[in-house]
């Protein structure tokens, strides 16, 4: 089974993605590829693309809906961290609820998670 997210990139294609600076700042310790970012205020960087009047982070690749994945997954920043698919750790996610349905996706429910392969097991690890 796999994981919900890689067949649905809405919340990638629906939300600004704005963060502190310092999350692209490698002498900081931050990972986030400057080159993908833009200057949104004198503290904060947006993904590039997230700023659309159709938003879609320029790291986000495949079709929103069928197959979907972030090309710097490990390198995120924090905004993307934080937004937790619904029902993964056992609540409702009203964002990813909003983004899925600005595209014309059903939300995510409990049943989402559930791995064929074992009872009651998540496809992924929640670090994932």
């Amino acid at each position: 089974m796999a994981h919900p997210c890689l067949a649905c990139g809405a919340c990638c294609a629906h939300f600004r993605v704005a963060f502190h600076w310092s999350e692209a700042e490698p002498f900081l310790g931050g990972a986030v590829p400057a080159e993908l970012t833009e200057k949104l205020d004198p503290h904060r960087l947006a993904m590039r693309g997230t700023q659309a009047r159709r938003p879609r982070c320029v790291a986000l690749a495949g079709e929103v809906g069928h197959a979907a994945c972030c090309t710097i997954y490990p390198r995120r920043p924090s905004p993307c961290r934080e937004l937790a698919p619904a029902w993964e750790a056992g609540a409702p996610s009203p964002q990813c609820d909003r983004a899925r349905a600005a595209h014309g996706l059903p939300p995510l429910t409990p049943d989402s998670w559930i791995d064929p392969h074992g009872p009651g097991r998540s496809p992924l690890p929640r670090s994932a």
